[in-house]
Order: C-alpha cells, then sequence, then structure tokens
C-alpha cells in the first residue's frame, strides 16, 4: 500500500512539471503551407514597387521623412513592412511586423506566405 502511495504522490509531483507551452499565443498561431519562392527572403529588402507587385495595392501608406511604412492585410492576417532609404537609394523593407487580425502573433513568414497565396487567387 505504501509503495502504491508512494507511487501516487510521484505521479502527482511530475503531473505539475507538464510545459505549459502549449497554452502560449504562439501555439495557437495558425500554420499556413508556404509554396516555395515565398517568404521573408523576398520581402525584406525590397522596395515598394516590390512590396504591390507581391500583395497587391497596401491599405495603409504612412510616410514620415524618408521612412515609409506600407500595411497589407487579408483574412488571415496584417503585415506591416517598414521601408528605410540606404543611402541616397530607394527605401526598401529594413523590418516588418506581423499579426494576425485579431491581433494575436503569427509567425512572419506564414503571414507573408498567406498573403502571397492570397494575392495568386
Amino acid at each position: 500500500m505504501k509503495k502504491l502511495a508512494g507511487s501516487a504522490l510521484l505521479l502527482a509531483l511530475l503531473g505539475g512539471c507538464v510545459s505549459t507551452a502549449a497554452t502560449t499565443p504562439m501555439a495557437r498561431a495558425p500554420m499556413i503551407s508556404i509554396p516555395a519562392g515565398t517568404g521573408l527572403g523576398q520581402v525584406v529588402g525590397a522596395s515598394a514597387a516590390s512590396l504591390t507587385h507581391m500583395f497587391g495595392a497596401p491599405i495603409a501608406d504612412v510616410r514620415e521623412g524618408t521612412a515609409r511604412k506600407l500595411q497589407f492585410s487579408n483574412a488571415t492576417c496584417v503585415l506591416d513592412t517598414y521601408l528605410y532609404p540606404k543611402g541616397n537609394g530607394e527605401p526598401v523593407v529594413t523590418y516588418l511586423d506581423t499579426r494576425q487580425t485579431d491581433g494575436s502573433p503569427i509567425d512572419r513568414a506564414s503571414c507573408v506566405g498567406a498573403l502571397q497565396i492570397g494575392r495568386r487567387k
């Protein structure tokens, strides 16, 4: 009986060690299949014209000095791209941010892929 009680106590203690990673916001982000030839590599360093070609017309275009923010969205996510000039050159994407349409986190590559897939339809 003592052995059974000891085993039950051990199981109860180990049960408290279970990871809660599945309850984090990132664990709930939808996984989207991304076709070859898409992704962050095409976005980082892209010009405004390239972004428009990839995603269509932005839903927001904000300029502040030489910096520019273009925002793209579909039913899956929102992509904010921040373009800054390199030297005297044309502004290009140096940073991007993504979120689901309800504000929850989503993987950046998944959002870019979802926007590109939606554009092809």
